[in-house]
């Protein structure tokens, strides 16, 4: 990690970035956790292995017959035995799956009752699915972390010192003042520093509470109900699909092909195969593979994985890349800041012992033989505290404040604009997206899919839910195919009947399900009558899902999926006569015809087809079956169906204004070409037909088969991609990395990871998306919405632009009161800001500075920029434009207030107020509203309009407001703690006059022209052409 040259407080500055030893800890912890499940295992596998040769018993362990526990026949202890131990032999004890059900009081097929009396009493009896979470740190840690700051220590000592010493000279009523101020500054600092800490850090752990808030669906009385995973009680049956988390430990109950990925459990990445053999599955674990359905045994700290979670505490190691730069920066600014108080205090030293510092009155305070000792300490003093003030002021410890401060607020934000930030670097990048890689199901379009068209044989049915016009033999051929080959499900409740009755699945699949039960399609009688011998799932990469199903001696083997590519394998249809007929040449024209006139009004296409195959070839052993490749050849299509899925109502507005913003938005779907071709026309990402030309538009394999030099050429041109597998995104989204491009992507699908992986930022969906794709990415769009994500490109611009707005504002204050100051010690051997001042500017520069400009929302300005390059510098020229022209003019007016401020103001001495203490009182104030007039300017520094939206921000106002009403209370009631005295109104006036004119300077300074070129590139050539030189 990249350490800052300069760090007087790190624990502060770098609060959000990886502590290696912490992440060791975690792993040790995490490694630990595995090695006792490892033993344990490996001692029960010797112990059975020993038994088995010696055939002492019949089993590993004797299970004791089942009394009843809390109204069940078995506890958690022996529950949590079986399940820890892998214990296969006390499983069959009990009876296996069928037999853990029945003492648990669960149906495997309905699941539990799940009234709330029911799960009530499971997790009372069971526990809950959570764990004891380690808290975080408390309000004193970062008290005590704010005050590590080097720079404050040093004040705090000078403090005492000078507050003992003032007791000694001056009394205790009157010498507690100078030293009493300064600590109760310093201290001021200390609190506020943690209190905006500590509220940052009490939003990141809301934010990883959500992030850890998974909803999964699970079976209750008959019918798949959506709940958190916290919710999941003991008995529960879940049934899992590729991409799900195994959400807490249990026992397969069925499943096809089913394969877990534990390397999230045991550190080894293969995928282990789960069975009727090998039935456990343990929480946090990964579907990689197949599907199934699951009995749970176990929830939170009863498992493996809720003791790993309870043993690590969720705190984010993560330093984003403008932190990164941010470091250089604040180093850069911070060793300049202490070169300037050496040299003040060198100064001000020599100045001070050769006799030419003089006191508010005139005389002379240092004469040798003549003052005292105690006297010359305490004037040391003071000026050693001016000094360490000076760097208190000058290091930018607010920079990294600013960002945490703007990245907490986003992050909170884009929860309400329903984007859930996973990673902290990605509301960065974001505002570097040239490109958006997006999907079209869901995203681009409402995924509320229903059958609008539809194909039995070359007969269209018309309307499509019509099962007067097909043969019964077809129907049921037809009813059997969709409700076999499908992961969705159809309840219907006992009361209500049809009416009420509740589909489920994917869109797709619930659209079919809900078009076969028109046709009159009963899914529970056909489920319960089929006997299933194997599942194919849905495959991305071969776009279709198949089934086998026993009839008697025969075999039915059903398929659907991509209409075209189902097509390709089909040798014979069935007409709606219940006819079979071969597909001739005619015939696959006719139906790749009709396709495409589907896809070309945006229709989805999906072929449902099937076959006969002999019982006897199908294997025989489950194990072989798992193994077994479905035949997909000799299909006969049964039909052809065309799924209207309407674009977003809000989509083309969000397009252009991305195309506005100079982020080109390319879909990537897994659709037929023609169909997405004709979304994107609607969407308004092809501008015309005639656009729609290759390579604008292309086919996943057309793009594969490119060499990776074409690729990197093409990619860029690629508007539309139609029938791509997630390797050919993966492909898509490394060709425009190379290019140049910052690539966002969107991804649904488990086979989704490597892409989002590999994109500059990785989108998950969070409907839609599966949890491996969700851990894949940076930020998940919650309600799967294009126009969420760009909403998120607006907030990745408004972080960026909040950041450099703090910077403008920062360094105007930072270089006004070094250069104040420094000129000012150096003619006059004074300075006109002392400490208890600077403190006070460094309040409202660091803190409250961070807080009100960190906290802009994002404007359609920001959306009619370009990206902000990779390379581009933080502080722009526009940027340096501003701070100069501020900077200028409160150097100017200040020192010549400080040197002629006497004579223009006609201030004269007075009792109690002389005029030197006037002049600099005029000073100070006019400085901190220099400094409060210049936020407003800091708002909007390329608009000439800087109150555009200000009175609906009311955290600015409001922190503006204070500060002011605090000045105003510091220079009038506060004097003898701040060594001011109090102003007449005219005073005050020419105050806020000489701050004023800061708003019609910034406006004329924004009529400057400036090179396009950054300012650094014209130091940093000559280096390197030097360098470029010395390499020939």
């Amino acid at each position: 990690m990249q350490q800052a040259a300069l760090v007087l407080n790190a624990s502060r500055r770098f609060r959000y970035t990886l502590d290696l030893r912490k992440e060791e800890e975690k792993e040790q912890r995490r490694r630990t956790i595995r090695a006792h499940a490892q033993v344990i295992r490996a001692a029960l596998l010797f112990k059975l292995a020993g038994e088995q040769a010696t055939i002492v018993c019949r089993c590993i362990c004797k299970v004791s017959l089942p009394s009843p526990i809390g109204g069940y026949l078995i506890g958690v202890e022996q529950l949590a035995s079986i399940s820890r131990d892998h214990n296969f032999s006390a499983l069959q004890e009990y009876g296996g799956v069928k037999g853990l059900s029945d003492l648990l009081e669960t149906n495997l097929e309905k699941g539990i009752d799940g009234d709330d009396a029911d799960v009530t009493k499971r997790r009372n009896m069971f526990g809950s699915n959570t764990y004891p979470r380690k808290k975080g740190r408390s309000f004193l840690m970062f008290l005590w972390e704010a005050w590590q700051d080097l720079t404050l220590i040093i004040l705090i000592i000078a403090a005492a010192a000078s507050l003992a010493l003032g007791i000694k000279t001056e009394g205790v009523e009157e010498g507690w003042y100078d030293g009493g101020s300064i600590a109760f500054a310093v201290f001021l600092v200390i609190f506020v520093t943690a209190i905006s800490d500590y509220r940052q850090s009490l939003q990141f752990q809301n934010l990883n509470e959500e992030k850890q808030n998974i909803h999964l669906k699970v079976i209750r009385d008959g019918r798949p109900v959506e709940i958190s995973i916290f919710d999941i009680v003991v008995g529960d049956v879940v049934p899992l699909n590729i991409g799900d988390q195994v959400p807490a430990d249990g026992v397969l109950i069925t499943g096809h092909s089913l394969g877990i990925d534990e390397s999230s459990m045991t550190g080894e990445s293969k995928i282990v195969h789960k069975d009727q053999k090998a039935p456990f599955l343990m929480s946090g674990c990964k579907v990689a593979d197949g599907v199934g359905t699951m009995l749970v045994t176990g929830v939170g700290i009863n498992t493996e994985w809720g003791l790993l979670m309870a043993s690590i505490s969720e705190d984010t190691g993560e330093e984003t890349p403008l932190q990164v730069r941010l470091n250089g920066v604040a180093t850069f600014i911070g060793i300049v800041g202490l070169g300037v108080a050496v040299s003040v205090l060198v100064i001000l030293l020599i100045r001070y012992f050769t006799g030419h510092t003089r006191d508010s009155v005139g005389n002379v305070q240092f004469r040798r033989g003549v003052t005292s000792v105690g006297d010359a300490v305490d004037d040391v003093i003071k000026i050693i505290t001016i000094a360490v003030t000076i760097v208190v002021v000058a290091v930018p410890e607010g920079l990294p404040l600013a960002v945490t401060l703007t990245l907490a607020y986003s992050m909170r934000k884009m929860m309400a604009d329903k984007a859930l930030v996973r990673r902290l670097s990605a509301c960065e990048t974001m505002g570097s997206a040239t490109t958006i890689c997006s999907d079209k199901t869901g995203t681009l379009t409402l995924n509320e899919m229903t059958v609008v068209e539809a194909y039995v044989g070359r007969k269209k049915i018309d309307p499509p839910d019509c099962s007067s016009q097909l043969h019964p033999d077809v129907s049921s051929l037809l009813h059997e195919g969709i409700a076999c080959n499908t992961l969705g499900n159809v309840f219907v409740p006992k009361v209500g009947g049809e009416e009420k009755m509740e589909i489920s699945g994917s869109p797709t699949e619930k659209a079919i399900l809900a078009w076969a039960v028109k046709l009159g399609m009963k899914f529970d009688v056909i489920r319960e009558e089929s006997k299933i011998l194997h599942v194919f799932p849905f495959n991305s990469e071969k776009k279709r899902g198949g089934v086998a199903v026993q009839h008697d001696t025969k075999v039915h083997i059903h398929w659907k999926g991509a209409a075209e590519i189902v097509l390709g394998s089909c040798t014979e249809y069935v007409d709606s006569n219940d006819c079979f007929q071969p597909m001739g040449e005619e015939d696959k024209e006719f139906f790749s015809k009709s396709i495409n006139q589907m896809a070309a009004r945006s229709l989805r296409c999906v072929a449902i087809a099937y076959r006969s195959f002999d019982l006897e070839k199908v294997p025989s052993h489950e194990e072989q079956r798992d193994q077994w490749v479905l035949p997909e050849n000799d299909l006969v299509l049964l039909s052809i169906v065309g799924i209207k899925d309407p674009c977003r109502s809000g989509v083309q507005d969000a397009v252009r204004i991305c195309m506005k913003a100079g982020v080109k938005v390319r879909m990537v779907t897994g659709d037929n070409l023609q169909t997405a071709k004709a979304i994107a026309l609607e969407c308004g990402i092809l501008p015309s037909e005639a656009d729609a030309t290759e390579p604008t538009i292309i086919e996943g394999r057309a793009f594969r088969v490119l060499s990776e030099t074409e690729r990197e050429q093409v990619a860029k041109k690629i508007l539309v991609m139609g029938r791509s597998s997630p390797n050919d995104k993966l492909l898509l989204v490394q060709a425009l990395r190379m290019s140049g491009e910052v690539v966002a992507v969107t991804g649904d699908g488990t086979n989704d990871a490597p892409a989002l992986h590999e994109a500059d930022i990785g989108l998950a969906m969070g409907i839609q998306g599966t949890e491996v794709a969700k851990e894949s990415s940076d930020i998940i769009i919650l309600d799967d919405n294009f126009a969420s994500v760009v909403k998120v490109v607006r907030w990745g611009r408004s972080v960026y632009a909040n950041i450099q707005k703090f910077i403008q504002f920062q360094l105007t204050v930072n270089v006004a009161a070094l250069v104040i100051n420094v000129v000012a010690a150096v003619s006059s051997g004074d300075v006109p800001l002392n400490a208890v001042q600077l403190l006070w500017v460094n309040l409202i520069m660091d803190t409250l500075g961070a807080l009100a400009l960190a906290t802009e929302p994002p404007t359609d300005h920001l959306m009619e920029r370009s990206p902000v390059g990779r390379r581009e510098p933080l502080i722009t020229n526009i940027m340096w434009r501003n701070l100069i022209v501020q900077a200028l003019y409160q150097v100017g007016v200040l020192l010549v207030l400080n040197f002629c401020g006497r004579s223009i103001l006609h201030l004269k001495d007075e009792t109690g107020k002389p005029a030197t203490k006037v002049k600099n009182t005029m000073i100070f104030n006019s400085f901190v509203l220099c400094q409060i007039f210049n936020e407003f300017n800091a708002r909007k520094p390329d608009e000439i309009n800087v109150f555009t939206g200000v009175t609906k921000n009311y955290l600015f106002m409001g922190i503006v407001g204070i500060t002011f009403v605090l000045q105003i209370i510091i220079i009038e009631f506060l004097g003898k703690f701040t060594s001011t005295v109090k102003l007449s109104w005219k005073l005050w006036m020419v105050s806020v006059a000489i701050g004023l004119v800061s708003w019609p300077l910034a406006v004329i300074g924004k009529l400057i022209p400036v090179p396009e070129k950054p300012v650094a590139g014209f130091f940093t050539k000559p280096f390197r052409r030097r360098r470029a030189g010395h390499s020939s």
